[in-house]
């Protein structure tokens, strides 16, 4: 049974959910302290005011009438505006005698306040309420009369009405609540602009899985790491159609390269079979058959060799060798094999031979492709300059022609892999891989395989080794 796929959300609703709730919790610990803060700060100031009142109410009462306390009922303290309030004003002797009040006494006290609330040191005292749940605060002051203590001016008043901030509470949620939807806002629009390359790159990329490569992504990226996604992706496409161009002409390629000569071997055995030719002729056509043979076998044998090379498999065997004799013994055999007199080779080695580690048959065996090349490019007459010189700790050997060149718009390709020119595709026959494969075996010897420069005057081609130390097997 086929299981079907969560669907999962897009990428602006994942991250513009999650930084929404992220915003909310933080805005909620917010309203929590804030909440907190202002209970406390309104219930220090509400306190705060309520002590100034009590000190304010005693100095009042004892220069009224020269400490004489008038009863609740005409005492004019009350009728002051500024003493009207929720909370309690109880004007008492020094004994706890309730004289005055703005209000009706509490139950509690039954006309006296308790010896050990006037006699607590403390300004303000925290009392249970007759209910025993509310709470209530008492801010007490001194009646002093030529310095004596003649009464106490005690006010009493409910926590919950100090702590009592509407506004505040209506202000702070006006500002959370403004906080909140701009947050959004911006997160939303933030996530948008950021998850649209995004998006684009993901339907571009399934359009390359498609075989598309005709696509559209967003130039004008303002941040490094989305632009460089957007580039690396559009790098990464052409170089996929780069590749798949080279994997079609590959198979056209080594499909031609491989029919031509069973097609010539086919032709020309069947005319010795059926006697078309004979004698001098048919041995002629044998070993022409023969050669075509062995071109077979050796197109064979680089594509196994270049796979070897490809996957790790083809060792490496270095052996302490002087190298202007690997070189001058390269270029001996090399000139003997072409039978080509339109070619001038000029040797030119180091002055005092170097003894070197590395493995002479591959370093042959490059040298042998890029003076082939050379020769390649050379229509008419010319010369191949094969050149060596030291730079710090490694060897340079140069092969220079005076060919025809490389195409500049072909430089950046030629060591990609069954990669042909369009010029040498249609004069020359191969599979496109001695280059690339000269560089693979140039990497395993420790060193490396350059193209320096190439123009219509000629190309010249250099390959570096270690003077020191010991190449390391692939």
């Amino acid at each position: 049974m086929l299981k079907i796929k969560d669907k999962r959300p897009s990428l602006l609703r994942y991250w513009t959910t999650r930084y929404f709730i992220t915003l909310m919790i933080g805005l909620i610990v917010i309203a929590f302290l804030s909440v907190w803060w202002i209970k406390h700060s309104a219930l220090e100031n509400r306190l705060n005011i309520t002590i100034f009142m009590a000190e304010e109410i005693s100095s009042r009462v004892s220069n009224y009438e020269q400490g004489r306390f008038i009863p609740r009922d005409n005492n004019p303290i009350f009728k002051d505006p500024e003493h009207r309030m929720n909370g309690v004003i109880y004007i008492v002797d020094k004994n706890g005698a309730i004289l005055s009040a703005n209000r009706s006494m509490r139950q509690s006290f039954k006309g006296t306040l308790p010896q050990d609330i006037l006699n607590n040191e403390e300004q303000v005292q925290k009392l249970n309420a007759g209910n025993g749940e509310t709470q209530e605060y008492l801010v007490k002051s001194p009646i002093e009369i030529n310095g004596e203590i003649v009464g106490w001016v005690v006010i009493i008043q409910p926590e919950n009405e100090l702590i009592e901030v509407k506004q505040e509470y209506n202000l702070l949620f006006i500002m959370l609540s403004s906080l909140a939807i701009l947050g959004w806002a911006a997160i939303y629009f933030l996530s948008k602009k950021l998850s649209s390359p995004i998006k684009e790159v993901a339907i571009a990329a399934k359009q390359v899985q498609e075989g598309n490569y005709s696509f559209q992504l967003p130039e004008n990226l303002h941040d490094e790491e989305t632009y460089e996604l957007v580039q690396s992706f559009r790098e990464l496409a052409d170089r996929l159609q780069q590749l798949e161009a080279l994997r079609t002409e590959l198979l056209a390629g080594v499909t031609h390269e491989l029919k031509t000569p069973v097609t010539s071997i086919s032709g020309l055995l069947q005319a010795v079979r059926d006697d078309v030719v004979t004698g001098k002729d048919a041995k002629e056509f044998v070993a022409i058959s023969l050669k075509e043979t062995f071109r077979m076998q050796k197109m064979i044998a680089d594509l196994l060799d270049f796979n070897s090379f490809s996957v790790n498999q083809l060792s490496i065997i270095n052996e302490h060798h002087f190298i202007n004799r690997v070189v001058e013994e390269t270029a001996y055999q090399w000139k003997h094999s072409q039978q080509d007199n339109r070619i001038k080779l000029e040797i030119r080695l180091l002055e005092e031979d170097e003894q070197i580690e590395t493995d002479a048959m591959r370093l042959k065996q490059v040298l042998f492709n890029l003076l082939n090349n050379a020769k390649q490019a050379i229509e008419k007459e010319g010369k191949v300059t094969l050149s060596m010189n030291k730079e710090d700790d490694l060897l340079w050997i140069t092969i220079q022609d005076t060919g025809c060149g490389i195409p500049i718009e072909e430089q950046s390709l030629i060591f990609e892999r069954f990669y042909r020119g369009d010029n040498k595709k249609f004069k020359v026959r191969g599979l496109g891989i001695g280059l690339p494969f000269s560089k693979m075996i140039a990497h395993a010897l420790g060193g490396d395989l350059i193209l320096v420069e190439s123009s219509t005057k000629g190309s010249t081609f250099k390959v570096s080794l270690p003077l020191n130390g010991t190449n390391e097997n692939p």
